[in-house]
């Protein structure tokens, strides 16, 4: 044990990746430029879960944390439709959750757009071909693909988006 402290205070903190740490720091920077043009400082985003193994939304978590901090970027996840400019859905379109999407979609104001996060909207992934799956059929604006994708592809995803908007 001794030696593995000796080793310790030698080496130092080995934790530490400081080139994910910049590349973190540049789209947060990027994120917190775009979103102060397009939405004025503030975009809201509804989270909606439509049939996933929540992976995604666990992803969507660590984004709160403090080392990624949203918030501080002018990301806000909201509780109501009426309140958000964007609909993140997660996961497959289940039966029992296709009609709570579309609600929730009809009572964001316009401009909106739709993310879909994660490849379970595109492909269906393992659950094409069960009996509870909808399918979807929102207008999808933008992919985050991966399963589930990580925090910093998240950030990517919405950097990419909010990129889009100027086109």
């Amino acid at each position: 044990m001794i030696r593995f402290w000796q080793k310790r205070f030698k080496n130092k903190i080995l934790t530490e990746n400081l080139e994910f740490d910049k590349e973190i720091i540049e789209i947060q920077k990027e994120i917190k430029d775009k979103i102060k043009k397009h939405f004025a400082g503030s975009l809201a985003i509804r989270m909606v879960d439509s049939g996933s193994c929540n992976a995604c939304e666990a992803e969507c978590n660590a984004l709160s944390n403090p080392y990624y901090d949203l918030e501080r970027l002018g990301i806000h996840f909201v509780a109501s439709p009426r309140h958000a400019d964007v609909m993140l859905v997660s996961g497959v379109m289940t039966m029992n959750m296709y009609h709570h999407a579309w609600d929730c979609y009809n009572q964001m104001p316009s401009p909106k757009w739709v993310i879909a996060l994660g490849d379970c909207m595109k492909d269906l992934g393992e659950f094409e071909k069960t009996y509870a799956i909808k399918g979807n059929d929102l207008k999808i604006d933008y992919f985050i693909e991966g399963c589930p994708p990580e925090p910093k592809e998240i950030m990517k995803g919405i950097l990419e988006f909010l990129k889009s908007l100027e086109n």
